[in-house]
């Protein structure tokens, strides 16, 4: 207490200067107009600036939460544009908004553009020759797609130049679903007409109905789920009656097609090696079974 007291003594001519000077101002911004009004606008400036730091750190807090409900937002939307190209182009028949909802589709992963420079149509098994190749990052095994829908798969690569086994040939072996239904099998082609082609092992127990769309299955390790193949024209019985054949009819117009793209999708990648790996290690122990049998 007695130092405090010092203290005070000591320095009482600061204190009291400092209320003098409060007093000072107090009294000037009180009594003065233009005084007043310069005050006024400088308080509201700071508290402006303090409101929009306090603003943006919230924000900054905030955007986590944020970015995830744009997130959902944006993927149903991209679907919203899916369904509505695919509506818009069976009433008015126009490919163009057709190939602009499958590129904003396939836009989500990376693309190999790349143009077609040799076709055919009328064998049983048909290819496709492309522009690009293993310098451009083309691979054995990867998805081709145009606007429209699935092309094929690449056969082999060279360095400028790719063979793609397309859906019009016989080895082709895609597995699709039933968009929206989650019921699959695997489409096929026998010759004939270069826009139907079929697809086999639908379970007999699948809900479908005429029109509706066929889109990769995912279930692959060469496209990605959701690429738009066709839509169904006629349902058959299988040979053995155990399951569905469904006719369908392709999207992609083989007998016009100039521009393509190769999907390189990363998860597809990793697949892949993983079913390679798989497929490696398993061979010594068939081998080594085979040895002990004999």
């Amino acid at each position: 207490m007695h130092n405090l007291t010092e203290f005070l003594a000591k320095y009482k001519h600061w204190f009291l200067f400092v209320a003098l000077e409060v007093l000072s101002m107090v009294l000037l911004f009180r009594f003065n107009d233009y005084q007043g009004s310069v005050w006024f606008t400088s308080a509201n400036y700071v508290t402006g600036v303090a409101y929009e730091a306090t603003s943006k750190v919230t924000s900054y807090l905030s955007m986590g939460a944020l970015n995830e409900k744009l997130t959902k937002r944006n993927v149903e939307l991209e679907q919203q544009v899916r369904e509505l190209s695919s509506k818009l182009y069976d009433k008015t028949k126009d490919s163009i908004y057709l190939q602009k909802g499958q590129y904003h589709f396939l836009s989500k992963f990376r693309l190999i553009q790349a143009k077609v420079v040799s076709n055919s149509l009328d064998r049983p098994d048909n290819f496709i020759t492309i522009n690009k190749g293993t310098w451009d990052g083309v691979r054995k095994d990867m998805g081709v797609a145009c606007g429209n829908g699935v092309v094929g798969i690449v056969y082999m690569a060279g360095i400028h130049y790719a063979v793609v086994i397309p859906v019009l040939n016989s080895k082709s072996n895609i597995s699709c679903s039933i968009q929206g239904r989650n019921y699959f099998g695997y489409l096929h082609w026998n010759g004939g007409a270069s826009n139907m082609a079929y697809l086999d092992d639908v379970p007999r127990h699948a809900k479908f109905k005429l029109g509706d769309r066929i889109v990769t299955s995912g279930y692959s390790s060469v496209f990605p789920a959701g690429v738009l193949v066709g839509k169904i024209k006629h349902v058959y019985n299988s040979e053995d009656g155990l399951s569905y054949r469904l006719a369908v009819q392709l999207s992609t117009d083989f007998g016009n097609l100039r521009d393509v793209c190769v999907i390189d999708d990363a998860s597809i990648r990793e697949q892949r090696q993983v079913i390679k790996a798989a497929q490696d290690s398993i061979k010594p122990l068939e081998e080594q079974n085979a040895t002990q049998g004999q």
